[in-house]
């Protein structure tokens, strides 16, 4: 297919696709999704070989969200049975994220739900960034705590975190019907604060809300041109108690579709699975890694994940490799440089709601007790609302229970 073919070239060159060419992969049939795939999965392995870089998710503060961000379960007004709690005290924190590294994360995303932190809240993620960074040597630690404020970003550099994640979801045209307490521009101006305090920029977007081609291709070139290091794809999951919860319009040749454009727009950059690769990917997860180099282990925030055991074997069977705490993530041009996704030096590429860190759903820590097996269910129709794949989290931080990592 000459597309592929194109798409590959610019892919190895950096350089950028056109709109058309984007919008192209996502057109193609399910008969070509292999193809698609096989294209991807080259420009993949160029900058990233077989490595797979895990992460792991603890959720500080859960649930009681002022924003009214449709797709989240702890927004405001959300009827959604998630775990609700304050602040946890940074030994509760580090205690949540051994379990992930434990399990191989090199990375620890700290997640709190809210419009953005106070200067004491500021002070609260800092002393927890400590705590973890005590006792845990070469943790990266990622920050994900809404829109930030003047000087917040340098502050939060200075306490030790590494990188900071603020989704922008969806196109600026449709933004405003996704969440009307905030704005695109917001979104924007917070990745922005971050980049320029000398954290790593971490932005990606959530699939499934109903947006058409247009919009997933245009979130993905602002992606770009913001060029975080980090691009976590979400796929919607549709809890119960939210706007979107009968949203169900993903299948998972459709997701791959959406992988490999983002990869094909973002070659060289830290492409991750987020929130709902289980609920839309199903059995198809491990196709999955041939386009994206970074997934979640475990749970999300408020919802469950596979067993985290289940990720690591699919990465191993899969022929892939999980990459180890020594190991530099980017490609040595954009770790030496902190940028360049594009086709020149410091070109841009581009969690998703405000307390995200790339699990678009929201709320709770992730969670080493193995999830619970679902009761096998039919195969689902395209369409078809897999509501068996959604479960609230129970476990981790916020209750008595082990997480699972």
């Amino acid at each position: 297919m000459d597309l592929l073919n194109t798409l590959v070239d610019k892919g190895l060159r950096r350089e950028l696709p056109t709109r058309e060419e984007a919008l192209a992969v996502l057109a193609t049939s399910d008969d070509d999704v292999l193809d698609v795939v096989a294209a991807a999965g080259r420009v993949r392995r160029q900058w990233f070989g077989r490595r797979v870089k895990l992460n792991y998710l603890v959720n500080l503060k859960s649930g009681l969200c002022p924003e009214d961000c449709s797709y989240c379960s702890q927004r405001l007004g959300s009827t959604a049975g998630i775990l609700k709690y304050t602040w946890l005290k940074p030994e509760e924190a580090s205690q949540a994220a051994a379990a992930g590294l434990a399990g191989g994360a090199k990375r620890v995303c700290l997640v709190a739900s809210g419009r953005g932190p106070t200067d004491r809240d500021v002070d609260r993620v800092a002393g927890t960034i400590k705590a973890i960074k005590d006792q845990n040597e070469g943790v990266e630690v990622c920050a994900c705590l809404g829109l930030l404020s003047d000087g917040q970003a340098e502050r939060l550099r200075e306490a030790g975190a590494d990188a900071y994640n603020h989704n922008l979801n969806t196109s600026e045209g449709t933004y405003g019907e996704i969440t009307t307490t905030h704005t695109y521009a917001d979104r924007v101006d917070t990745v922005q604060k971050a980049h320029a305090a000398g954290l790593s920029a971490c932005s990606g977007l959530i699939a499934g809300m109903g947006e058409s081609d247009e919009d997933l291709v245009d979130v993905v070139f602002s992606l770009r041109e913001l060029d975080p290091d980090s691009v976590p794809v979400n796929f919607l999951i549709p809890v119960e108690g939210t706007p979107l919860a009968k949203e169900w319009n993903l299948t998972p040749q459709r997701c791959l579709r959406i992988l490999a454009m983002v990869r094909f727009v973002c070659p060289d950059v830290e492409v991750r699975i987020a929130g709902g690769r289980e609920v839309h990917l199903r059995t198809m997860q491990p196709l999955a890694l041939h386009l994206a180099n970074s997934i979640f282990l475990g749970d999300y925030l408020t919802t469950e994940g596979q067993a985290g055991q289940a990720d690591l074997e699919m990465i191993a069977d899969a022929g892939f490799e999980v990459e180890g705490a020594e190991q530099v993530t980017l490609p040595e041009h954009r770790a030496a440089t902190g940028g360049g996704c594009g086709s020149h030096e410091g070109g841009g590429c581009g969690s998703h709601e405000n307390s995200g860190c790339g699990s678009h759903e929201g709320g709770g820590v992730c969670g080493s007790a193995p999830a619970a097996t679902p009761a096998p269910a039919p195969a689902a129709a395209v369409g078809e609302a897999r509501t068996d794949l959604v479960a609230v989290r129970r476990r981790g931080a916020g209750t008595d229970l082990a997480p699972n990592a």
